[in-house]
Parts: structure tokens; sequence; C-alpha cells
């Protein structure tokens, strides 16, 4: 994969470049300093993926994703700060990473593109839907109701509810409705961490404190904090086999 690297602070390039030195699926195919420079690389060098800094000299990184041409190349912000993640959730950035750069985060964004559905994330983007790369436990989500924010590690998500085309998202005592569907929510789980214990709840197994037995052959499963959740029959089979030896 072609990748660009776009920062207007030289260390902060070669110390990206040095830890791409790991990851030899990424080509560096070149380096720009800022939103100018990096239109002509982008035309010239059509790079599939940008490590992208967002506050520069001039216009931001923001501003460059807004004039470029369709399709846009995946993205991968770079920055100092997380006052702008909100932003860079927005426009269906594959990762977040804050300066310094850690390698095992950085690990774990380049591992979002090795998943069958990250190669069409651009094309998702330019159909305005959101990218359906799997969310991995030590990655942060950006959740957000009215102006209230929280930067949420997906780990600390304990259980999703439907409340017709919105979910409730629990987590860390906050509770916040977003307006989107919990089966587009379920999408971006992954499944080896997240159970649909029925129509309407989402648990993170990970949460689960006791179980017991329940009407019609169902379990009643409690998570961590005191919460209850009904697991049908069908579900509970399902379970059952997800959690056993």
């Amino acid at each position: 994969m072609k990748a660009l690297l776009i920062d207007d602070e030289r260390l902060a390039r070669n110390e990206l470049r040095r830890l791409l030195k790991a990851h030899t699926e990424i080509e560096i195919v070149g380096e720009a300093v800022d939103v100018e420079d990096a239109q002509e690389k982008i035309a010239t060098l059509e790079p599939d993926l940008l490590f992208l800094d967002v506050q520069m000299p001039g216009a931001d990184g923001f501003s460059l994703l807004e004039q470029l041409g369709l399709p846009l190349p995946l993205v991968i912000f770079t920055t100092a700060y997380d006052e702008f993640a909100v932003k860079a959730f927005e426009f269906n950035a594959i990762d977040y990473l804050l300066k310094p750069v850690d390698p095992n985060r950085l690990a774990a964004a380049l591992e979002k593109l090795r998943l069958p559905a990250a190669s069409d994330s651009a094309a998702e983007t330019n159909a305005d839907t959101a990218p359906r790369t799997r969310l991995l436990l030590d990655d942060k989500v950006f959740v957000r109701e009215g102006d209230n924010c929280w930067f949420v590690p997906v780990k600390n998500i304990r259980l999703l509810e439907s409340e017709g085309n919105y979910t409730r998202v629990h987590f860390d005592g906050n509770k916040p409705q977003l307006f989107r569907s919990l089966t587009a929510m379920e999408e971006r789980l992954d499944p080896k961490n997240f159970f649909r214990a029925n129509r309407k709840q989402v648990i993170n197994l990970a949460w689960v404190e006791g179980i017991e037995p329940w009407f019609s052959g169902g379990l009643l499963v409690q998570l961590k904090g005191g919460i209850k959740v009904e697991l049908s029959r069908r579900q509970a089979q399902d379970f059952r086999e997800r959690m056993s030896l």
C-alpha cells in the first residue's frame, strides 16, 4: 500500500518513517510539508493512504480532505492534540494517532487496513456511509450527545441498547443516546468481543459477571455494575457455544 506522510515537522516525519519500517506492507512514496505541497504530491504519486497531520501552516489537514477530488485516499490522522479527534471521526478516518506515535497504536491502526472492509472504506465514504472496519478493544471512539463529547476506549463500552433509530451506549457511568441504529453500531464491533444478546441489546463479553437460567431455556446475564440482560433461548444457545471450552 502506497503511503504519503503529510506533516510540517521534519522530526515527526522521520519518526513515523522509522516506525513504518517494521510494516513492510506500507510503501512510503513521498512526504509533504503543507496542504499545497500535499495536493501536488497526491496528484502525482496517487497514494492509497495518507498519514495526515491536523495543524500545519496555512490550511489544516481537514481543509486538504475537503479540497481533494474523489475518490479519497484512506486517512490516518497524526497530531499532538486530541481536541480535533471528533472532527477526524466525522471524516471517517481509519484511526487517530496522538504524537508521539506509540508503535502498538500504529500497529493496531494498520491492522484495520488488513480487514476486508478497509479496502472499500474510501468508496463507502464517498457514498456517505460509515466505514465498516472492525474496532479493536484498545481503540478509542468518539461519542457525542449535544454539546457533550467523550473519547471512549472500546473496551469500556459494556452495553448498547436500541431505542428506535437511536442507540444508547453505556460506558464509565455515562449512557448517551446516539442517532445511529444498533445494527449500524454492531457492524463496527468485533463479534469476538461483543454479542447480540437480543433484538435490542448488544453486550461486551468482557463485562459479563454472572449467568443464571431464565424462562423457556433462556439465560439472564448480569454485567459488572448490576445491569441484567435477557437472552432468548436461541441466543442463549449461541452464547453457550461462544463461551464454552
